[in-house]
C-alpha cells in the first residue's frame, strides 16, 4: 500500500470512527473531496440563479441600493450564520445536519427539538428543490421563447420541470461519483460564467450607470411609504439566494476528513458568493439604460419575467450575446438544481434513519451498488413534484406552498446556534470560532429572528389574495403537523440508539465492528468503505 493509499484509509477510519461515536455506522460511500463539498453548497446558493430570478424583488422594493448594498449587508449576516453553524458541523459532521446538532446540543427534550428542526429542515429542503427546479424550467422556457420562438404555457413549463427533476434524479442514483464531478464544474461553471457576463456587461454597452446611481439609487411601486420597511423587505431578494449551504453538512458522510472539510464548505460557499455576487449584481445594475423611474418600472414589468435578461438585450444592443449570456445562466440553474436533489435526498435519507418518516425502512435503504441513497432521491424528487403541481393551476398557489421553504430552513438553522450558545458542555471540533464564538452566535440568532419576521409582513399594498404572504400559514402548517405526527408516533420511534438520551445503545467500537463485517440494517451487502 501507498503512502497516499495509506493516508486515505486513515482518514477514512477517522471518519468513520467519528460516525460511530454519533451512533451511525457507515453506509454512504466517501467519495467527495473538500472541493466537492464546497461545490454543492455553492451550487445551491447559485448566484447566477438566486440574483437572476429573483431580482425584481429588490428592484421594486428600493431598487439599486437595496440590489447592490442590500447584498453586502445581508450577504455579513449569513456570514455569521454560517461561521455558527460551520462550528457545529464540526463537532458533528453528519448527513443529519441541523436536526442531529438540535438534538444533541438541547439542555433538555433533546429528541423533541430534534424533530420538530428535521420536520421544518425537510420541507424547506423539499420545498426549495421544487422552487430552484420550477424556476429553472421557468428561465429555460424564456430562453427557448427568445431563441426559438416556443409559445410558454403552465402546462409547457410545468412538463419541462418534470423532465429537469428527473435527469437531476437519475445524475444523482448513477453515484456520488458522478455528483462530485459535476459538482466541481458547476463550480468552475458559475465563477468562468460570472467573469463571462461580467466582462461583456462592461465591454458592450455605450455607457454605464454612475457608481453614486448604482449604490444609492431608489426606486419604490410596493405601494408601502415607510424608507426603512421598504429596504428591508427588498432585502429578501438577497436572503432568498442566500440559501442551501447546509449542504455541506448533509454530504458529510460521504466527505473525506469531514470535520474540517463540511465546515469549510458551509463557509467559503457563502464568502464566495458574497464577492461574486456583488459583482455580478453591481454590473448588471450599472448597465441599466434607463435609470428614471419609468424606466425602472418598465424593465421590472419586462415580458422576459426576468429584468437581468432585458439589460441584457437592452445594454448589449446584441441579441446573439444576450442569448449567451441567459444560456450561461439556465445552466447555471440546472447545475443549481442538480446540488439541491444532492441535499435533499441525503436529508431525508438521514431523517429516516432515524424512523421519523412514514415508510422509513425504504427511505433509509443505501443502494450497494452506487452507495447512494437511492429511493430516498426519487421520494424527494415526487414530493417536490407534487408540491409544484399547483402551479398547473393556480400561481398563487403554488406560492402559497412553497412558501415555508426559506422560513423553514433558516428556522432550521437557527436552532441549532441557539443550542450552542446555551450549551453548558460544548467540546468544539477541529474547526471553531475560538473567542468569536459567542459574539457571531448571538449576531447571527439575532438576524435569523429579524428575516422570520420580515418573511411573515406583507412585501406589497394593497394586500390581496394574490399579494398576501401565505408564509405563516405554512409554517403553522408545519409545527402542526410536526405536533400531530410527534405524539401519534415519533415519541415511540424517533431517534432510537442514535439519541444521546438512549446513547449508551450505540458503542463506537461495536458499531465499527457491524461496519467491517456488514452487519448494517439498510443494506443487504457487506460495506467496502472500510477495505
Amino acid at each position: 500500500m501507498s503512502k497516499d493509499q495509506l493516508s486515505h484509509s486513515t482518514e477514512l477510519d477517522d471518519d468513520a470512527r467519528l460516525l460511530a461515536e454519533m451512533g451511525y455506522k457507515q453506509e454512504l460511500h466517501r467519495g467527495m473531496s473538500a472541493f466537492s463539498n464546497f461545490a454543492v453548497s455553492f451550487s445551491i446558493i447559485s448566484i447566477l440563479a438566486g440574483c437572476i430570478t429573483s431580482y425584481g424583488i429588490a428592484l421594486n422594493s428600493g431598487g439599486p441600493s437595496t440590489i447592490v448594498l442590500g447584498w453586502l449587508i445581508v450577504g455579513v449576516f449569513v456570514a455569521c450564520v454560517a461561521l455558527a453553524m460551520a462550528e457545529v458541523c464540526s463537532r458533528y459532521p453528519t448527513a443529519g445536519g441541523l436536526y442531529f446538532w438540535a438534538g444533541r446540543l438541547a439542555r433538555r427534550n433533546k429528541k423533541v427539538w430534534a424533530w420538530y428542526v428535521g420536520w421544518f429542515n425537510f420541507m424547506g429542503e423539499i420545498g426549495v428543490t421544487a422552487a430552484i427546479d420550477f424556476g429553472c424550467a421557468t428561465t429555460w422556457s424564456a430562453f427557448m421563447n427568445l431563441v426559438w420562438g416556443v409559445n410558454v404555457t403552465p402546462g409547457r413549463v410545468f412538463g419541462l420541470f418534470v423532465a429537469i427533476i428527473v435527469t437531476h434524479a437519475l445524475l444523482n442514483t448513477f453515484g456520488v461519483n458522478l455528483v462530485s464531478l459535476l459538482s466541481k464544474v458547476s463550480a468552475w461553471w458559475h465563477v468562468v460564467g460570472v467573469l463571462v457576463i461580467v466582462a461583456f456587461l462592461w465591454i458592450l454597452p455605450e455607457k454605464h450607470q454612475s457608481v453614486s446611481w448604482t449604490l444609492t439609487g431608489w426606486h419604490n411601486t410596493t405601494g408601502w411609504g415607510f424608507t426603512p420597511y421598504v429596504f428591508f423587505m427588498g432585502l429578501l431578494m438577497a436572503q432568498y439566494t442566500y440559501t442551501g449551504y447546509d449542504a455541506s453538512a448533509h454530504v458529510a458522510e460521504e466527505t473525506r476528513g469531514a470535520s474540517l472539510s463540511a465546515p469549510r464548505g458551509i463557509v467559503m460557499s457563502v464568502v464566495v458568493s458574497i464577492i461574486g455576487g456583488f459583482i455580478l449584481l453591481y454590473s448588471i445594475t450599472a448597465a441599466i439604460p434607463d435609470g428614471s423611474p419609468a424606466g425602472l418600472t418598465k424593465l421590472a414589468e419586462t415580458n422576459t419575467g426576468l429584468p437581468p435578461a432585458q439589460v441584457f438585450l437592452d445594454a448589449l444592443n446584441n441579441p446573439g450575446v444576450a442569448k449567451f449570456l441567459l444560456f450561461i445562466v439556465c445552466v447555471a440553474q440546472y447545475f443549481c438544481g442538480m446540488a439541491s436533489v444532492t441535499a435533499n435526498s441525503r436529508m431525508t435519507f438521514a431523517f429516516s434513519r432515524d424512523k421519523a418518516l412514514p415508510g422509513s425502512r425504504w427511505w433509509a435503504k443505501v443502494n450497494p451498488r452506487t452507495g447512494t441513497p437511492t429511493n430516498s432521491i426519487w421520494f424527494c424528487v415526487v414530493l417536490s413534484i407534487l408540491l409544484a403541481s399547483p402551479a398547473l393551476f393556480n400561481a398563487t398557489a403554488y406560492l402559497a406552498v412553497t412558501s415555508i421553504a426559506v422560513i423553514g430552513l433558516y428556522i432550521a438553522y437557527v436552532a441549532p446556534v441557539f443550542l450552542r450558545r446555551r450549551a453548558e458542555n460544548f467540546q468544539p471540533g477541529p474547526w471553531h470560532l475560538g473567542r468569536w464564538s459567542p459574539l457571531i452566535g448571538w449576531v447571527a440568532v439575532v438576524w435569523v429572528c429579524v428575516i422570520c419576521v420580515m418573511f411573515i409582513l406583507p412585501p406589497v399594498r394593497p394586500i390581496t389574495v394574490d399579494t398576501f404572504n401565505y408564509a405563516p400559514v405554512a409554517v403553522v402548517a408545519v409545527f402542526l403537523f410536526a405536533t400531530i405526527s410527534w405524539f401519534v408516533g415519533g415519541r415511540t420511534h424517533f431517534m432510537k440508539g442514535a439519541s444521546p438520551e438512549d446513547h449508551n445503545a450505540a458503542d463506537p467500537e461495536q458499531v465499527l465492528e457491524e461496519e467491517v463485517h456488514g452487519h448494517g440494517t439498510s443494506g443487504d451487502e457487506p460495506d467496502k468503505v472500510l477495505d
